[in-house]
């Protein structure tokens, strides 16, 4: 698929641990939580998702790549952790280079390999690319409720903006299908906490367990596949 940008307007700003997000005023929507970025992602995707893995080759697949942050953090796990990623992950409307070069996740994060994250977004676009030689990066343009997902996957990060802000983005169906491609033990976590996505989730045939959110955030969700 040629890489087609479309102009959306969207302002930088400072959050409460000193990292950027994104805001896009059209939506009144944030890329990360205002209380802190980095943080949240750590907590939703990280300590809640890839670290309660107990493989050691993971296939994950993103609902949103935005900002990058979910797939750097994760990155930097595998070099640290005796794990092996392969990562997909799938966005509609890709970042420029210049707005991803005003973002801070690589100097705040870690210094020494802020260039990782910039390759993160200057990978192409629908084909496997491999960052580091535990780190496999697949980035799929394109609508998640249309696209061919991997198979089987082990975790999935849902971070597609909030239901009420893209509602297309929450329904049975990519609930189902994602159920459909998972392993057995696998997990999805997401932000949201929502009743009636847990009620989404639970049809397509997860086990679904409210857990605490990160700073700002009472509840989040995480659902496994048994």
């Amino acid at each position: 698929m040629q890489n087609k940008r479309i102009h959306i307007n969207r302002e930088l700003q400072v959050t409460a641990d000193g990292s950027h997000t994104l805001f896009i005023p059209e939506m009144d929507e944030h890329y990360h939580s205002v209380n802190g970025a980095i943080q949240e992602s750590r907590h939703i995707f990280i300590e809640a998702g890839l670290h309660q893995s107990n493989k050691e080759d993971i296939t994950v697949l993103e609902i949103g790549f935005g900002t990058g942050l979910n797939a750097f953090l994760t990155l930097l796990e595998a070099e640290s952790l005796p794990i092996r990623i392969h990562y997909y992950s799938i966005e509609l409307y890709p970042l420029s280079l210049d707005v991803v070069q005003t973002l801070n996740y690589g100097e705040l994060i870690c210094s020494e390999k802020k260039d990782l994250f910039f390759a993160l977004h200057e990978a192409p676009w629908d084909q496997s690319v491999r960052i580091t030689n535990s780190f496999e990066l697949h980035k799929i343009q394109g609508d998640s409720n249309r696209c061919d997902l991997p198979n089987p996957i082990d975790l999935v990060y849902f971070d597609a903006f909030a239901p009420d802000k893209q509602p297309e983005m929450w329904n049975q169906e990519i609930f189902n299908r994602l159920y459909a491609n998972m392993s057995e033990g696998g997990i999805l976590t997401t932000y949201c906490a929502k009743g009636v996505v847990r009620r989404m989730m639970k049809e397509a045939g997860y086990t679904v367990e409210r857990i605490p959110g990160p700073p700002g955030k009472r509840e989040m969700l995480r659902a496994l596949k048994l």
